[in-house]
């Protein structure tokens, strides 16, 4: 789990915010230009308005959404290779030259959607790249050798210098606490889902969070070294070095893209040899090209994979693009971050082992422990306030409260000295029932934590991060879609992915990484010939999610960055739509090899009878229109609600 970066939530942005966003890409602009002029021209079309209305909004729909794919492609022609959108451009024009100017239209607006949406999400991640070093402050304290104070920005810090971490501010740079005591809060770097006590000695990460108390430390690394300058590092070259993955007809595009040019222009040119008419060899060259446009060929690809996307939409699940989409397809083992993943990210008092000497029973102890904790504004004491309400304890008032960093709390409560926190630092010597209890705590994978009333042990609390109740089941959906169990990352420690794996169900642990590791962890993964989804909500995950197959990000609780450089998004953090997006998007590729199929067995025919016979146009517009129907009603069948249910619950 990791806490919100810097910059807005999409989901929680002002929605005036995201739609200056949109506009600000000018794709984006383009592509809805061309949806409305070509809604105006259905609408005029099929109201029975003048002709010459709907064909200049449809022409004008072809300039707005036609212009930059059409440029893009002469750049490309220039560079002597031929795109396909050149060619849709060209296929659009032929439409209209013979009279079918909405085919050519609903060419022209489904390549510039598409378009739009891969320019936004380019355009996103970029931005959520530059963000992320917001975490670290722009300015510190440097402590000077006299004793002195004074505000530096933070590139001027060289490696030895020596600064000053303020309660409640971000560490400025990586390095070794000298002096002080606090608790640091690393989720944001590492994944803990606890604040961890730093003293002198032990090192601390830029760009994490201080807490009660106030740190002297000595300065390990320059800014552009830091930690979390290197996430920002493997986000840009995972994405970088990551090869463009395309949809399946675009692998063919460049050899269709000439054939078909090639033959059009063969069928125009040659019956001129051999004495046929000029307005005849157009006809038939005109024919040709709309019955070998890959019209049919497109929508048996796009409708499928868009459906499969608006229906994961209506149950949770953002898809951002069809070739996401292909690739959730192609998944074939899963790797998950444990906390806020598998885990709901929140501590929860699990167990209150009451010790010997308190004489009492453990409903008083908590009580007085959240009574204790009360002003407390630590995880731990969230977790004791609500076991506490869930209890029905009333709490009484605590007097004399105080926060020792690194350490824990101290407060009197009904004339009682009550000390809670770390084992290590309150835990008095010669208290072996005590020490047995924290130890066994910690065997379990919780956090142990311990109360003393009047400098005496009374009791030792278990805190854990509790599993997802969901995580389960889904791991064992996808143990059996993969044939492989999935893997777990993490950067908490070994015991406590541990205890949260057996619950899982996952064997195969990978604990205490940091974010390169994780990536290294993918790469190795798929060197086994394996296509890696990656499943994360923090920071720490980002450059793991960037350098998989596909990465999934946890919605609610998901950094912005993390957010930006996923493929898709669980926004309701419902574990369990993963296999079933995975299921449904395999399905997805299914219909889409049986569109292909179709709309490859009526252009060969329309094609064959044009070159060998003589195909009237009206006949070969009607054959190609039907092929492109039938493939679009086909695709269409994912959108249903019971497309969704059948793949949550296969056969």
């Amino acid at each position: 789990m990791a806490e919100q970066s810097a910059g807005p939530s999409p989901f929680a942005a002002d929605p005036g915010a995201r739609w200056a966003r949109l506009i600000a890409v000018p794709e984006a602009r383009w592509a809805g230009i061309a949806v409305a002029l070509f809604l105006a021209g259905l609408v005029a079309q099929f109201s029975g308005g003048p002709s010459w209305l709907w064909w200049a909004l449809y022409l004008a729909c072809y300039l707005a959404g036609g212009w930059e794919p059409g440029l893009a492609g002469l750049r490309a022609l220039r560079e002597k290779t031929l795109d396909v959108d050149l060619l849709m451009v060209v296929a659009a024009l032929g439409a209209a030259a013979i009279g079918q100017v909405l085919d050519g239209a609903l060419l022209i607006v489904i390549f510039a959607t598409s378009g739009a949406l891969e320019a936004l999400a380019t355009a996103r991640t970029e931005d959520s790249v530059r963000g992320l070093l917001d975490l670290a402050p722009d300015t510190t304290t440097r402590l000077d050798p006299d004793g002195g104070e004074r505000t530096v920005a933070l590139v001027d810090l060289e490696v030895g210098d020596v600064v000053l971490a303020r309660p409640g501010e971000r560490i400025p740079a990586d390095g070794k606490v000298i002096s002080g005591a606090s608790e640091v809060n690393q989720a944001a770097i590492t994944g803990e889902p606890l604040p961890a006590d730093k003293t002198a000695g032990d090192a601390v990460l830029a760009g994490t969070l201080n807490g009660t108390g106030a740190l002297r430390i000595r300065v390990a690394r320059r800014a552009g070294e830091s930690v979390v300058a290197r996430i920002a590092g493997l986000v840009e070259q995972a994405s970088r070095t990551k090869a463009r993955t395309q949809l399946f007809i675009e692998k063919v595009e460049q050899h269709y893209s000439l054939g078909m040019v090639i033959a059009t222009l063969a069928i125009f040119a040659l019956p001129l040899l051999w004495g046929t008419g000029v307005r005849e060899s157009l006809l038939r060259a005109m024919t040709f090209m709309i019955v070998a446009s890959p019209c049919a060929v497109v929508l048996a690809t796009m409708p499928p994979l868009l459906a499969v996307i608006a229906n994961a939409g209506r149950h949770g699940v953002l898809v951002k693009s069809a070739v996401a989409l292909e690739r959730l397809g192609s998944t074939t083992r899963v790797a998950f971050d444990k906390t806020g993943t598998l885990t709901r990210g929140v501590p929860e008092l699990t167990g209150l082992h009451v010790l010997p000497a308190a004489g009492t029973s453990a409903d008083a102890l908590l009580r007085v422990a959240a009574a204790a904790e009360y002003p407390s504004e630590h995880p731990l004491a969230s977790a004791m306030r609500a076991a506490a309400r869930a209890r029905g304890l009333e709490l009484p008032t605590a007097e004399n409260f105080q926060a020792h960093p690194g350490r824990g709390i101290s407060a009197r409560v009904e004339g009682r000295l009550v000390e809670i926190g770390a084992p290590h630092a309150l835990l008095p010597e010669g208290s072996p029932t005590a020490r047995a209890a924290v130890d066994a705590v910690r065997q379990r994978g919780d956090t142990a934590v311990i109360m003393l009333c009047d400098r005496h042990p009374v009791a030792v609390l278990a805190i854990t991060d509790p599993i997802r109740p969901e995580a389960t089941p889904t791991i064992a959906a996808l143990t059996r879609l993969t044939g492989v169990a999935p893997v777990l990352l993490t950067g908490d420690n070994h015991t406590t992915a541990s205890h949260i794996a057996r619950q899982a169900g996952i064997t195969d642990i990978r604990a205490g990484l940091l974010p390169e590791d994780k990536v290294s962890a993918v790469r190795e993964l798929e060197t086994g010939q394996h296509r890696v989804t990656v499943v994360g909500d923090g920071i720490n995950d980002a450059p793991a999610l960037a350098a998989a197959h596909t990465g999934i990000a946890m919605g609610r609780a998901g950094s912005d960055l993390t957010l930006h450089t996923a493929d898709a998004i669980i926004i309701r953090d419902d574990l369990t739509t993963i296999p079933t997006l995975i299921t449904l998007a395999r399905r997805a590729r299914r219909v889409v090899t049986a569109n292909l199929v179709i709309a490859a067995a009526f252009i060969t025919g329309l094609v064959l009878w044009d070159l060998f016979g003589t195909l009237p146009l009206p006949l070969g517009v009607a054959g190609h229109e039907g092929s492109t129907i039938l493939v679009g009603l086909n695709g269409l069948r994912l959108l249903r609600d019971t497309a969704w249910r059948r793949a949550s619950n296969p056969a």
